[in-house]
């Protein structure tokens, strides 16, 4: 077996999440800031709480071992969804600069998490540079995709490039479409989530067409999320090993579809940590290491 952080498809061995009483903290804090965050509606936090263990507990009995953040940082809900804080490449971790001013703080609270379990951080985005974890998915373990949207800008981009050195071989940026404007939640990983190195499921209907064909032409099939399941976050789906997945709960079709094709999902209950702050299970994680089949 052979271990990298360049993959989103390979098995996860480490893996990084914050508790919905730790991003929630109260009903209090929730009735200040859910509204301000765009949030359709406001999270209900004893079942909150419920589903972010129950989803811990799925990704521990699937052998993953879970790093939680800590519950002393004075954040926004956002702060639930930690992909967005942190990219990751052999080197290390390169954190991000936030595209979402309210979210501006939690790049330096995973920094100081990272120093506590002594992962190593090898740059971060700065000054005008933005970008999140959301719009950045390695394609394979050479090639990296960025989506260029609302949340992460040509600078940001420039950045990242640099930072990540002779690490990658290809750095495939995907212009995204304007959609519902800028204070939708809306990433690379809204209508791209790697499934296995010649598997991934995606949105076609917003999907850049030179992207939609670089993934084809690299022989990667394509399985189509179903149009009505798209905002209950079907495409949001995190591989925790090569065809295994895990998803959200209320998405037959898409499940469906993907179990024709031969893959294993996992579903967990997320309708007040996920559907109601449109993050997915990538978004409520941030991989780190993960092993890969020879």
């Amino acid at each position: 077996m052979k271990t990298t952080w360049q993959s989103d498809t390979g098995k996860i061995e480490r893996i990084i999440v914050k508790t919905a009483v730790a991003a929630f903290q109260n009903e209090q804090t929730i009735g200040q800031q859910w509204a301000a965050l765009n949030y359709p509606s406001a999270p209900d936090f004893t079942i909150a709480k419920r589903e972010s263990e129950a989803f811990i507990a799925l990704l521990q009995s699937l052998g993953i071992e879970v790093l939680t953040m800590p519950a002393n940082e004075p954040l926004t809900l956002d702060s639930i969804y930690v992909r967005d804080t942190a990219i990751v490449c052999d080197n290390g971790v390169i954190l991000c600069n936030m595209g979402k001013p309210a979210r501006g703080d939690e790049p330096a609270a995973m920094r100081r998490a990272l120093e506590q379990w002594n992962i190593p951080v090898c740059g971060a985005i700065c000054g005008a540079g933005r970008i999140e974890g959301g719009d950045v998915a390695w394609v394979d373990e050479r090639t990296l995709a960025v989506a260029r949207g609302y949340r992460t800008n040509d600078e940001g981009i420039r950045q990242l490039r640099a930072l990540l050195g002779d690490c990658i071989d290809e750095l495939i940026v995907v212009p995204l479409p304007h959609f519902r404007g800028p204070s939708d939640v809306f990433h690379l990983m809204s209508i791209f989530s790697p499934v296995d190195k010649d598997l991934a499921l995606v949105f076609s209907k917003l999907m850049p067409i030179p992207f939609r064909e670089a993934l084809l032409g690299r022989g990667i099939e394509l399985i189509e999320v179903a149009e009505e399941e798209y905002d209950t976050l079907g495409c949001n789906a995190l591989a925790v090993a090569p065809r295994v997945l895990v998803m959200s709960e209320g998405n037959p079709k898409t499940k469906a579809r993907l179990e024709a094709a031969g893959v294993t999902v996992h579903e967990y209950r997320g309708n007040e940590i996920s559907v109601k702050g449109e993050g997915g299970p990538t978004c409520l994680t941030r991989p780190l290491r993960r092993s890969l089949s020879r």
